[in-house]
């Protein structure tokens, strides 16, 4: 596997530990590097969802989002092909990313964002080292009826 899949395969699973239903937030620590960096960029993301620095933080941050917590009803993450430069141990990618959210409120929306991640190249896997997340696009959807 190289890099770009290696990592990409990274991502995808982060991004479907994220989706409602999953299920799997013990798995999501092993997913990032002990001290990663979460935040969210532009304007939207910077504000809404800040800086949150090291695994144990955001992994408690991410699972606030995810059931038993009422936030999403359903939610699923579709990650686009992407790309990735770099070597060595480090690599960093920029990929889009829609996410087809339902709420608890029964309101639904559809978004769109760019993701530029950095991964560590560790033996068993590449690991998230720093992970930014910027709005491009949101629009609701219809709710329920």
């Amino acid at each position: 596997m190289n890099a770009y899949e290696a990592c990409s395969a990274t991502l995808t699973r982060y991004l479907a530990l994220c989706d409602v239903p999953a299920g799997a937030e013990g798995e999501l620590g092993d997913l990032f590097t002990e001290d990663a960096v979460w935040e969210g960029g532009g304007s939207a993301y910077a504000e809404k969802f800040g800086r949150t620095e090291g695994r144990e933080a955001i992994v408690a941050m991410l699972t606030a989002y995810l059931p038993p917590h009422p936030h999403f009803r359903t939610n699923v993450h579709l990650l686009f092909p992407g790309t990735v430069d770099g070597g060595g141990r480090g690599v960093r990618g920029n990929w889009p990313m829609q996410q087809l959210s339902r709420y608890e409120s029964g309101e639904a929306e559809l978004m769109v964002a760019r993701l530029d991640v950095t991964f560590r190249l560790d033996p068993d896997r590449p690991r998230i080292s720093a992970f930014r997340t910027e709005r491009l696009f949101t629009a609701p959807l219809p709710g329920e009826r």
